[in-house]
């Protein structure tokens, strides 16, 4: 099963010479592509890390790569194959200078201590939900969880999330918790649990086409702060050391977004056509499209890309208010961080 879930590999943890051996293969393999070659007419390569393999999530990159719009602004674009180490961690090592991350991750390799800078929000909210059997007539709400079984993903911030949403809804927010990481779906069909976190635009389609159809229940619909479902980020320091660059890309990045949003048919078929065979069921990718691009991908005024220090503030604050953010020694943040220094949008373009 293809899993674009934006907590599964942030659960996954790494054994630092394992790390260490994976960011320097990374860096050998990648080295000829680290910078710009010389002369007039130079192209720059830019690597970019995937968070799973490629899914809706990437439309924008693969539209801006088919259409050549990063060719055009003197751009060679390596879309780096997924592996089992998080984006956060390659773009904060400088083994890719971009990558595919989440509002939810960011925060916690941020709060550590992560180089990482949010340049452009895929989503512009939530992209996953609480998630039941549709035929559970005993849950129709999220209050009705108490004493139920949650197939989690090992992230230190779905309990309290799912905890402070049970509450918003008139629950006392206890409930058990099995760490499945990806059999949490299998699970869920199967009765084994009671209540999962799928992302509605894959897990939630799959399921509907399996014909194990979900009843799902949007965090903001109690209350819960909103958050960004999928982020664009950028290496800190390479940012601040080649601003026009990172202009460029951010804004073709952009377009193809943009783009994916105002033709999701066009743009799911040109994310199927750029990786054959990855998708065994071009229904599933359609219907993916046109979800996040009627839902998810705008802000009010129809441009994708654009964030908000408000938001950033509201999840990623009650993160530090639930005593869950520790730093790179592995304690509690002694202080609330300025989140409106983790963001920027000043690489985007002004238009759609």
């Amino acid at each position: 099963m293809r899993n674009p879930h934006p907590v599964t590999r942030r659960s996954r943890r790494r054994t630092p010479a394992l790390l260490t051996a994976v960011l320097a293969a990374v860096a050998l393999v990648l080295a000829a592509c680290s910078g710009s070659s010389g002369g007039a007419g130079a192209v720059t390569t830019i690597r970019v890390a995937l968070d799973w393999t490629p899914n809706t999530n990437h439309t924008g990159l693969f539209v801006a790569q088919q259409q050549g719009w990063f060719r055009d602004a003197g751009l060679d674009v390596q879309i780096l194959p997924y592996n089992s180490t998080s984006p956060d961690t390659l773009v904060g090592s400088g083994a890719a200078e971009f990558g595919i991350s989440f509002q939810n991750s960011f925060t916690f390799s941020k709060a550590a201590g992560a180089d990482i800078v949010s340049v452009m929000a895929i989503l512009q909210h939530w992209g996953s939900g609480i998630a039941v059997r549709a035929d559970r007539t005993d849950i129709t709400s999220p209050k009705d969880l108490d004493g139920k079984i949650y197939g989690g993903f090992g992230d230190p911030g779905e309990t309290p999330k799912m905890a402070a949403v049970i509450k918003d809804a008139g629950g006392q927010g206890r409930f058990d918790t099995v760490v499945l990481g990806t059999s949490a779906y299998e699970a869920l069909y199967s009765g084994q649990v009671d209540f999962t976190e799928p992302f509605t635009a894959w897990e939630g389609i799959e399921a509907q086409l399996r014909g194990e159809p979900l009843r799902t229940f949007a965090y903001t619909d109690y209350g819960f702060p909103d958050a960004y479902g999928v982020l664009l980020e950028g290496n800190g320091g390479w940012l601040a050391a080649h601003p026009d660059v990172a202009t460029k890309f951010v804004q073709a990045a952009q377009r193809g977004y943009q783009f994916a949003a105002d033709e999701p048919t066009a743009a799911g078929k040109m994310l199927s056509d750029a990786n054959p065979g990855a998708f065994t069921e071009p229904t599933l990718v359609d219907r993916s499209q046109q979800m996040l691009a009627a839902t998810y991908m705008k802000d009010a005024n129809g441009r994708v890309g654009t964030q908000q220090a408000a938001q950033w503030a509201g999840f990623s604050g009650f993160l530090y208010d639930a005593g869950v953010l520790v730093d790179s020694a592995g304690k509690p943040l002694a202080a609330r961080p300025d989140f409106s220094t983790w963001f920027t949008d000043r690489y985007q373009g002004a238009t759609p």
